[in-house]
């Protein structure tokens, strides 16, 4: 029986363009989607931009244009990095649709029980449009470790949201895992903070916020970009006109951890507020490092994903951020390593695979076509392996990809012992059975693999699923 799904990925500002981290997001996101509609459920994949705040205001000033042309043009070029991917959402949110902003305002009023105004008087840090406490002051020395810029002294009069009258609730949820937070140490995180975790401020005055949606009833307070933001996973819904019920709670949200603060504390908070079921899991995933270090355009490391998808293409991109790039620690990108497992893992373990086999199955006149054999019982069979399940299920999708190539490798051994090359000279009969099975195991790999490579997989099953195999050009040629 097909269920409905609902899945989100963080909405990145658009004052600068697409990093890795954002491509970590959408690979991830896209992976479970994939398998997801592979088992018939129907799933609906929330990505979009997060369009308001004095940042993108600033940037829009300095590149001479309008900020309502500067966000269109920045929104395109996130959809355009998405579709390069290969990644196709279901639903595209800005947070400049007027829908949106509506909503937002609606949310707004609903949640007003819980927001009360004060003055705010401490520390904010423009780069990260966040308000920090004292011990983080102190912690980082009055300097943003993010931007490397001093933190702003303020004093404003701002709204602000009861996290106090939800932190016991949402950190009972957290507990017993009704709202998971993955992997556990960051679970442990987020329970080390939120016994401390402040009322938040949700609104600055318009003359230190201009660029963002209205507070309703004040035209002198503007929302906050967090609370703006995180609205945006029930608002592209619909909500609150509509009943979101079929997709609401989201059975996974997809975050880096540098937001999961916002999306552990404040979100859960917001939600309870509106009387809505808190997200099944967060899956919070780590930063690529460059050389073993932080990316940082200071230090000069920064890999722009542009060039890998550009020189490589999808797949391999695909390959490398989701095997080799852990999905929950932070992981280390080099180019070395990306040639190295573009070279020895897709070209040689998996491309040589295909090669060989459609060659020898051609040689052999062996064909997957028959009355008792099709794609889809492979499929079936394919998806029916507990390992492959229990990993996709828990979100282990490095691991998953492990698993797929310990398939690719050993059937690369089979080849080898079983010598179907040198079988046909003396048993044809025999030689066209070990092909058979090598590709019937060769198929229904691929169909592991399709939610990763799925350009691949296609392939793969398109090749060894015609009468006549006639044996492709490399898939992974050298370069």
């Amino acid at each position: 029986m097909s269920k409905s799904l609902y899945l989100t990925t963080a909405i990145p500002y658009v004052n600068g363009t697409p990093h890795v981290g954002h491509a970590l997001d959408y690979c991830i996101a896209d992976v479970y989607y994939r398998y997801q509609t592979s088992l018939g459920n129907q799933v609906r994949f929330q990505a979009g931009t997060d369009e308001h705040g004095n940042k993108i205001a600033e940037k829009a000033k300095s590149a001479g244009i309008p900020v309502e042309e500067y966000v269109t043009q920045n929104s395109n070029v996130f959809r355009d990095f998405i579709k390069k991917l290969d990644v196709e959402p279901t639903d595209f949110i800005r947070t400049t649709d007027p829908d949106h902003i509506r909503r937002c305002q609606e949310i707004w009023e609903k949640i007003s029980p819980y927001i009360y105004s004060s003055t705010y008087e401490g520390w904010y840090c423009t780069g990260c449009e966040s308000f920090i406490t004292d011990k983080e002051y102190e912690e980082n020395h009055g300097i943003c470790p993010d931007h490397k810029t001093p933190y702003e002294n303020l004093s404003e009069k701002n709204y602000y949201l009861k996290i106090s009258a939800f932190r016991d609730k949402i950190k009972s949820k957290i507990e017993s895992d009704e709202l998971k937070i993955l992997p556990e140490f960051r679970k442990k995180e987020i329970l080390n903070l939120i016994d401390d975790a402040p009322d938040v401020s949700i609104s600055r005055p318009k003359k230190s916020l201009t660029w963002g949606i209205p507070v309703p009833n004040n035209e002198d307070q503007v929302m906050y970009v967090w609370l703006d933001a995180l609205s945006n996973y029930i608002t592209v819904l619909g909500f609150p006109e509509n009943d979101i019920s079929d997709f609401w709670p989201a059975d996974l949200q997809v975050i880096g951890k540098d937001v999961l603060r916002f999306h552990a504390i404040i979100w859960p908070t917001m939600l309870l507020a509106l009387n809505l079921p808190l997200p099944k899991v967060i899956l919070c995933h780590g930063h690529v490092l460059s050389n073993g270090q932080k990316m940082s355009k200071s230090v000069g490391n920064v890999v722009n994903p542009l060039d890998i998808l550009e020189k490589y293409g999808s797949e391999p991109f695909r390959y490398f951020f989701l095997r080799h790039i852990d999905t929950f620690a932070d992981s280390d990108f080099t180019w070395e390593k990306f040639d190295a497992a573009y070279s020895g893992e897709l070209a040689n373990d998996l491309g040589n695979l295909i090669s060989r086999l459609s060659t020898l199955c051609a040689k052999n006149s062996v064909s997957l076509i028959d009355s008792k054999t099709s794609l889809e019982n492979l499929k079936q069979s394919a998806l029916s392996d507990q390992n492959y399940k229990d990993l996709m299920n828990s979100f282990e999708f490095s691991k998953a990809l492990d698993y797929i190539w310990s398939k690719i490798q050993n059937l690369n051994k089979k080849i080898d012992e079983e010598k179907p090359w040198a079988l046909a000279k003396t048993n044809p009969k025999k030689a066209q059975e070990s092909l058979k099975n090598l590709a019937h195991n060769l198929v229904e790999t691929s169909f592991l693999l399709a939610p990763f490579l799925p350009e691949t997989a296609q392939k793969i099953q398109e090749i060894f699923s015609q009468e006549t195999i006639t044996p492709p050009a490399p898939l992974f040629p050298k370069f």
